[in-house]
């Protein structure tokens, strides 16, 4: 029987009750856990954590992650700077020196800027005050309904709803549904203020893959970086990694509006993803290709 590839979602706060805690991202844990092989063996065992400092003042299990039995890592950054320190920083860093798989996704302005201490991939994701879109024409305002939220923050729709991904060419797995006769991944859930994501500069093992249009100003921008594993300079070979625009793509309340949000969210949801379901399809393999990708037995890139 084959080892199932274990996976870690963890966010970058402490246990908060109204924020967006671990919890919030039921949905997604329970998606990827039930997940089988053809012989009905588990692919995935999940397991699911807020930020906890031991009196050390780093995380026990992030700091120590390259010394874990863990596969992939999934960081979902939702503190606004203040969430990794140096010493989980090099634990994370080492984990993917030895191959682990890294999903990093962020949010809106600052949200997640803790992000920008991680090297490699930590240089995909642009912030408001860290790391800026390098196109200073993008340091502009795209979500006209949120005035406290400021840029980057593409609209590409109401929590609740679905937006259309266009994905990039050749197309990335990620964005292919399974089967003898793939078809492309056209539909994720959408957010009113994502973040920005880019290839940094001189990364030659990275690529856009997918991208998503402002429902309110037309203009396109980046959903997704994929990083293939590569060797660095010391020799290590790198695991796979994402860099992904919004930690909202994967949180319960954008896959189902009536699971609840933290009280500071007050635009009115949608109702797309209820609505349509072929959104909830692609959204749900969406979810299943990252693991697979990520995982450390996966080829060297599509």
């Amino acid at each position: 029987m084959n080892t199932p590839t274990r996976i870690l979602l963890q966010t970058t706060i402490p246990a908060t009750e109204d924020d967006w805690n671990i919890g919030r991202f039921s949905r997604l844990h329970d998606h990827l856990s039930s997940l089988a092989d053809s012989s009905g063996a588990p692919l995935f065992e999940v397991t699911g954590r807020n930020l906890e400092r031991s009196g050390d003042g780093a995380d026990p299990v992030l700091s120590r992650l390259d010394v874990s039995d863990f596969d992939q890592l999934w960081l979902f950054a939702v503190d606004t700077g203040d969430g990794l320190n140096s010493d989980e920083c090099g634990g994370i860093t080492r984990f993917r020196q030895r191959g682990g798989g890294l999903l990093t996704t962020r949010d809106h302005q600052d949200l997640g800027s803790s992000l920008c201490t991680l090297g490699g991939v930590g240089a995909a994701h642009f912030f408001h005050s860290k790391n800026q879109e390098p196109d200073a024409a993008r340091h502009i305002i795209d979500d006209p309904d949120n005035p406290a939220i400021t840029w980057p923050n593409y609209h590409s729709g109401a929590n609740g709803d679905f937006q259309r991904v266009e994905p990039a060419e050749p197309i990335h797995e990620i964005f292919l549904h399974p089967g003898a006769s793939p078809r492309p991944i056209e539909m994720i859930p959408a957010h009113p203020h994502e973040g920005a994501v880019g290839v940094p500069a001189g990364e030659g093992h990275a690529r856009v893959i997918a991208t998503g249009r402002s429902k309110v100003t037309g203009t396109p921008f980046n959903l997704m970086i994929a990083f293939d594993a590569s060797p660095d300079e010391h020799g290590n070979m790198l695991g796979r990694a994402i860099a992904d625009s919004s930690f909202h793509h994967f949180v319960d309340y954008n896959w189902d509006p009536s699971l609840g949000a933290p009280s500071f969210v007050t635009e009115p949801p949608g109702d797309g993803m209820r609505r349509e379901p072929r959104a909830t399809a692609d959204t749900l393999a969406f979810a299943r290709n990252i693991a697979l990708w990520l995982a450390p037995t996966a080829g060297s890139g599509a």
